[in-house]
């Protein structure tokens, strides 16, 4: 008897199920991985492979709220706010859709599959429990997840999570296109910028229509902090605390991780810049700025 007879009658005795040679587009190794995709076709795909359902119990994480916004929109002012609240852990962002399974042979992706595992319900385990142990080491109630690039994968979220709680940050999309040209330190003209930012824009766009969840604006949360977060607190269930005006400096990196070194400053909600004028936003925007109601 071949080792490969030999694996799939140890398997068959242990599952049932009798494994049949995978075809070379089904090779685990040569897989690709969304984590690196985030293009709304590449988002399409991936949402469409048969994950398995999550079960009522199949989550240590039930109930996890998503930041859902364009790059430079808010969310790290907005997190900041959360993460004040007693009941709130909302961390620097984790990039948990960046987290992917790697099988270190073909037996794994064969005993895998023979258990009904795709590498997307692995991966879905794997984000659970990184959510849940910083959860359990915060000491908190709800978890909150910032990450700007997860509207790329609001479809996996909620595949991950079905009963996720989104929050829909927005702000004027030639705002965060300053912002995101302001932030790149040259690299990147105004043009480039306002396209680069208007694919996370679109993207959020995209997440709005297919989910439910509640919808904040920057420059709600800057002109009025006590009613908007009253808002989120109401949206999650949970009492309104004033010390989310307020917050405690901290860093934001651990020291080592790159040149990511900046601080938060303790402080307490300051009015954002003022809206640009309708004559200001450039063409490749105005659409977005229509959608967004930010021009009539």
């Amino acid at each position: 008897m071949s080792w490969k007879r030999k694996v799939n009658a140890a398997v068959a005795g242990i599952t049932g199920y009798h494994l049949t040679p995978v075809g070379k587009s089904s090779d685990p190794s040569k897989e690709r991985s969304e984590g690196k995709g985030t293009t709304a076709k590449e988002q399409g795909a991936a949402a469409a492979a048969p994950y398995h359902p999550a079960g009522e119990d199949d989550r240590l994480v039930r109930a996890p709220v998503f930041v859902i916004s364009p790059v430079r929109s808010g969310s790290t002012l907005l997190r900041s706010m959360l993460n004040s609240h007693s009941m709130v852990h909302a961390p620097h962002e984790l990039h948990v859709r960046r987290l992917t399974v790697g099988y270190g042979n073909s037996l794994v992706g064969m005993a895998m599959e023979a258990l009904g595992h795709s590498r997307g319900d692995l991966e879905h385990l794997l984000w659970d429990r990184v959510l849940h142990r910083e959860l359990v080491r915060s000491g908190k109630r709800i978890i909150v997840e910032k990450t700007p690039a997860n509207a790329f994968a609001a479809e996996r979220i909620a595949a991950c999570w079905p009963d996720v709680r989104f929050v829909f940050l927005l702000r004027h999309p030639l705002s965060i296109a300053r912002s995101w040209h302001e932030a790149g330190g040259g690299k990147r003209d105004m043009d480039e910028a306002a396209r680069d930012a208007l694919r996370y824009m679109k993207a959020v766009q995209r997440a709005r229509r297919a989910f439910p969840g509640l919808t904040v604006r920057y420059e709600d949360l800057t002109a009025e902090p006590v009613a908007t977060t009253r808002l989120i607190c109401d949206f999650l269930e949970i009492p309104w605390e004033e010390g989310m005006l307020t917050w405690r400096g901290e860093a934001a990196y651990q020291k080592g991780l790159g040149d990511w070194k900046d601080k938060i400053k303790s402080g307490a909600v300051q009015s954002g810049r003022p809206l640009p004028a309708a004559d200001e936003v450039p063409a490749v925007l105005q659409e977005q700025c229509r959608t967004w109601g930010y021009l009539t």
